[in-house]
This record gives C-alpha cells, structure tokens and sequence, in this order.
C-alpha cells in the first residue's frame, strides 16, 4: 500500500506540474499548449480519484469525481483536436469543432445537484471505484443512469483513437505536409503512448466483464510506473520533447557555453574587415592583426582539411574551433582567420559541412535501419534544429524533402 501511495502521489505530482506549465506557458501555439494541459488534468484528477477511493475518503472522493467528471469526458475530444490542430497548424478552433466538447458537456449537466430527481449512494461509488475503477461504476453516480460511465466513456475513447490514428496516418501518406521529422516523431510517439494509456484503462473493464480476476491497484501501479518511465525519457529527450511539453524552454536559443564563445569569436573575426598594414607608418598598433604570409595560409588550409577528413573530427559533437586551433598548435584567432579568409567559412558552417556531407554518405546505408534524426546525432550533431539548419543552408531544403527528390532522380 505504501509503493502504491507513492507512484499515485509522484504522479499527480508531475502531471499537475505538467498542466499548469502548459496551461500559464506564453511560448509555443497557446491553443495546442492548453489542450495538453487539459488532457494531463485529466489524467491526474483520475488517478487522484481513484487514490482517495481506494484510501476509504468518502467526502474527498465525492468532491473531486464531481468536479474532474467533466474533465475526463473532455480528455478525448482534447486528445484528437491535439493532433488535428496540431497536424493542421492551427491557433484557434473552428465553430464546428467545440461540438468535440458535447460530451463534456453532458458530464457537467450529469454531476450538478439534483436532489429532487435523483439520490446518490456515495458509499456504493466510492466501493466500486476502488474495486473496479472507472469503467466498471455500475452505480448511479449523477442525472444519467450508470450506463454513461460504462457504456458512454469507453465508447469515447475507442471513437476518439480511431480517429487519431486515422488522422495520423493520412497526414504521413501526405507528401505535402509541412511537418518536420521531428514534429512527426512527437506525434506517432503522443498517440502511441496515449494508444497505451487508454487501452490499459479498458483493460480492468474487460477483464470484470470475462469473470477474470485482477487487482485494481496492480493496474494503477503499472500506469504510475509507465508514467514515471516517461518521464525520464523525456528527461534524455529534450531535443525531441522542447517546444510540445516543455513550451517554456527555448531549446533553440543557446547558452554560453565554451561553444557558443568560440562561435562568437570566429563569427566576430569574420565580420572584422582585415585592413592592409601600411609599414610605411612607426606609430604603434593598438590590439593583434592578424598577418600570415600567403603559402603559409595554404598549408595551414591544407592541415585543416586533411586533420578534418583523415582523422574525422566532425565526428566529436563537442569540437570546437579552439580545440583545432590546439591540433595545429596556432593562435585561435588565427585559425579562425585562415577559416574566413582561405577556406571562405565560419568554424559552424565549416565543421557542419563535413557532418552533412557524412549524413549523406550514411543514410542510405542505414535509413532503413534508424531514424534521420538518429543517423544525424551519429554524424556529430548535438541538436535536432543545427542539424536542420546546417543541412538547410548546404543543401537548400529540409532533408526528408532533399533525400525524396533524390530517390525520384535515381529512379
């Protein structure tokens, strides 16, 4: 009982964490953010229901079926217009879509008081709900006869995914769509884990329904368990999951780290224009200017590209232009001279080249095998959105969009 009360209480914890900061975050589409939110809610009022049913809470148990009621009959209808809107680019629902919210609706109208038209045993459905959970309240437990908990809320969500994975898997046959990779790996992970969710929650119904016998509170510690397990790789994920869960965080703006200096200081270099030296002048100089003779500006070229290419530094996600300038045992500023004024690029565009021109070389020996965004971190790419950049700018396009135009010239 006590393993139990902990992965219920650590999982209220994160999922009421993840509500709110979706639902107050002022980054990201507001209309995806607070949809999300809406589903986590829910997903914690059951959970914390559930909880108190189980802890005999009679009062806290009644007060919060009656105000999370309406929140679970809306998580379906959050769930699917989730993935519309968020497959359609949307920012704002139509008119016709609030219909999704009927149910919800319902549900509101179903736990109002009504005392002069019906009575509610309390008790009986605080039993059942620790017993069986939510699909098998056989109790009346508002206006509606029992079967709008048993009967209506499965029927939801079986509706509702079959429409979600028909949605997702159209807008994948679409060559047209505009999402990226990345976006389309967050969506087919959403529904798959939400696909999960769901039909574990079903399956204590169907299992009641065969004459099976099963615990309760097994299955609330293998959602709690599941819950938490995705959450620590979400943790090891911030690359894929910023920007859909964590709106907050720009995982796009760089720190300053000891890479984002060195960028600075080359990225600075080549903005400087390089004036000629007048050696007929003898006042002294105020700062470094950078001089080297034009044959040793070749060889230093030359070693740059046979150390890049012979011993595959692009590789290291974390090399950076002072770490070449200590292979070549020169000044950083130097280096970063003899990269702007012979080679023609920044340190960046530089090394990335050498990483895109790796991707291509990799992909169709493991395309098949694993992910472009896998075979991106393996050609020495710390982030999803340099690798799209950089590719972007040494090819022109998006590669999913690069290497389908090359598949139909090879055809």
């Amino acid at each position: 009982m006590q393993l139990l009360n902990l992965l219920a209480s650590t999982s209220c914890l994160f999922l009421l964490l993840f509500s709110f900061h979706l639902f107050f975050a002022k980054k990201g589409n507001k209309l995806l953010n607070v949809l999300l939110s809406l589903l986590f809610f829910s997903r914690f009022g059951q959970i914390l229901i559930i909880f108190l049913a189980t802890s005999a809470q009679l009062n806290a148990t009644r007060i919060t079926f009656l105000v999370f009621t309406p929140f679970y009959y809306a998580a379906p209808a959050c769930f699917y217009l989730y993935l519309s809107c968020f497959i359609d680019n949307k920012s704002k629902l139509e008119s016709v879509q609030w219909l999704h919210f009927i149910p919800a609706f319902l549900a509101l109208i179903h736990v109002l008081p009504w005392p002069a038209f019906v009575s509610i045993n309390w008790d009986i459905v605080m039993s059942q709900l620790a017993a069986d959970g939510y699909f098998s309240l056989k109790e009346r437990s508002g206006l509606f006869p029992a079967a709008f908990q048993y009967t209506f809320r499965p029927f939801l969500v079986i509706i509702y995914l079959t429409l979600a994975w028909i949605k997702l898997l159209l807008q994948k046959q679409n060559n047209l769509s505009k999402i990226t990779d990345t976006e389309r790996y967050w969506l087919f992970f959403f529904v798959r884990i939400a696909t999960f969710f769901q039909i574990l929650g079903l399956v204590p119904a169907i299992f009641k329904a065969l004459q099976i016998p099963y615990s309760l509170n097994f299955f609330i510690i293998i959602n709690c368990l599941a819950l938490l397990c995705l959450i620590l790789f979400i943790l090891h994920k911030p690359s894929i999951f910023y920007g859909h869960l964590l709106v907050a965080v720009d995982w796009k703006k760089k720190a300053l780290t000891k890479e984002v200096l060195a960028e600075q200081l080359e990225e600075n270099d080549k903005q400087a224009p390089v004036k000629k030296e007048e050696p007929e002048k003898s006042t002294p100089k105020q700062g470094k200017k950078v001089k080297i003779p034009a044959p040793l500006l070749e060889a230093y070229g030359q070693s740059m590209k046979e150390l890049m290419t012979n011993q595959e530094l692009y590789l290291l996600p974390d090399f950076q232009i002072i770490d070449l300038a200590a292979k070549l045992d020169i000044p950083v500023h130097h280096c970063s001279y003899i990269l702007n004024n012979h080679i023609g690029k920044n340190f960046r565009d530089w090394i990335n080249s050498y990483r895109v021109a790796h991707f291509l070389k990799q992909h169709p020996i493991k395309g098949d095998k694993i992910t472009i965004e896998a075979i991106a971190y393996e050609s020495g790419f710390k982030s999803l959105a340099t690798f799209y950049n950089a590719f972007k700018k040494e090819k022109g396009s998006m590669p999913s969009y690069y290497l389908n135009q090359e598949a139909h010239i090879t055809q």
